[in-house]
């Protein structure tokens, strides 16, 4: 959570997370996307590329879940410290019993480990804002990008950010996390929470 301009916003804002003039373009399957400009060369290579696995026939990773974007976890990443995660693929109301502990200044990274199947997913996004006693003191949009569907596991990672620092930072944060994307996909939604304190062990 950045020290910079505050943007004040309340959870119920993700409902206009996705509102603006771009309109993403129509969304393709990966047979139509295969089976376009195929005297391309280049542009035929570069398709091959991008999709990987998935050109060789559809690539579904849990048959009895129809999405096509799982998340999985999110991860607290911080240099020299074991990471800490959280399981995004059981009861999320849980998730609510669970703090993170950050301390005070500390540079950090929040990861987002999903998976795609099905078809390819287009513009992916992770929109989180922070609340303090209620209040909102923080809003992150992060441009995930496209992802075509692999049996592996696929994350993205967020740029570092700096913990807030004083005695007035310090406390208790809860988080409302989005995964989304430009065709206005709720992949997940879900609410967590945070500590900063003096010291990791204060």
């Amino acid at each position: 959570m950045s020290q910079g301009d505050v943007e004040v916003t309340t959870p119920d804002d993700f409902e206009n997370e996705n509102e603006s003039s771009y309109k993403p373009p129509p969304e393709k399957t990966i047979e139509e996307i295969l089976q376009a400009d195929q005297d391309d060369e280049s542009l035929r290579k570069y398709k091959e590329t991008l999709l990987g696995q998935a050109q060789t026939g559809p690539i579904v990773v849990e048959p009895d879940n129809p999405k096509k974007v799982i998340v999985k976890k999110l991860v607290l990443v911080v240099a020299d410290r074991p990471e800490i995660s959280l399981d995004l693929s059981g009861d999320l109301s849980q998730l609510k019993k669970e703090t993170f502990v950050i301390k005070e200044g500390v540079s950090y990274r929040i990861r987002i480990e999903f998976i795609v199947q099905r078809e390819i997913v287009h513009g992916l996004k992770y929109v989180q804002k922070t609340n303090k006693l209620g209040i909102p003191v923080d809003k992150m949009t992060h441009m995930v990008g496209s992802y075509a569907p692999k049996q592996e596991m696929q994350s993205y990672t967020t740029p570092p950010e700096d913990a807030p620092t004083g005695m007035l930072a310090r406390g208790s944060y809860t988080v409302h996390s989005l995964f989304t994307d430009d065709d206005k996909n709720e992949h997940l939604k879900w609410e967590w929470s945070f500590e900063i304190k003096k010291d990791w062990k204060d």
